[in-house]
């Protein structure tokens, strides 16, 4: 599997991407991603150079998005000051699932973050999503704390606080980096 940057061309493939994941979560009985995201704000990251897609072949089975900006509110002025790179939006695709890709993407993101000087490799996770939330717990974050104050970037009371981190560290993944 390969790893490159998205184009602004992908910004439909990756919002379908994301009803995909959304409509599975519902499934699972979590309300997360429900709220459509913003497509301008999708195209504003992959400009930067910030969102990344998985191929297998022809097939996008995963993106994330990584970044050293973060949301305002989350993150105390400390922290801040810590090298870092914030992981969001990752999605695995289904047919790719139980396959450990999410788990190969962390250590991949953890990797690259590490290469471009980063201590920590840091998320917000949904809040009341607990099994996302056990799941990284099982790959390695140590969650900091819980942040309900603030607002979501798509509208609404915030709903992906639970913040968590783990150090940036060189790992073996296994994929083929297009990416820059």
């Amino acid at each position: 599997m390969k790893i490159s940057t998205a184009c602004p061309d992908d910004v439909t493939k990756l919002l379908a991407f994301r009803e995909e994941a959304a409509a599975w979560l519902t499934r699972l009985g979590t309300d997360q991603w429900q709220r459509p995201y913003p497509a301008d704000r999708l195209l504003a990251t992959i400009q930067a150079g910030s969102v990344f897609m998985v191929m297998d072949g022809d097939v996008t089975a995963a993106t994330v998005t990584l970044s050293a900006d973060v949301e305002d509110g989350l993150w105390t002025e400390q922290e801040l000051s810590e090298p870092s790179i914030f992981v969001t939006k990752l999605t695995v695709a289904r047919t790719h699932a139980a396959q450990n890709l999410g788990g190969r993407l962390l250590d991949w993101a953890g990797d690259r973050a590490y290469r471009d000087g980063a201590q920590w490799l840091r998320l917000d996770a949904w809040t009341t999503n607990e099994a996302l939330q056990e799941y990284y717990l099982r790959q390695g974050f140590e969650h900091v704390r819980t942040v309900r104050a603030g607002g979501a970037v798509n509208g609404g009371p915030r709903v992906s606080g639970w913040l968590a981190q783990r150090r940036a560290v060189p790992t073996e993944h296994g994929f083929e980096e297009l990416a820059t």
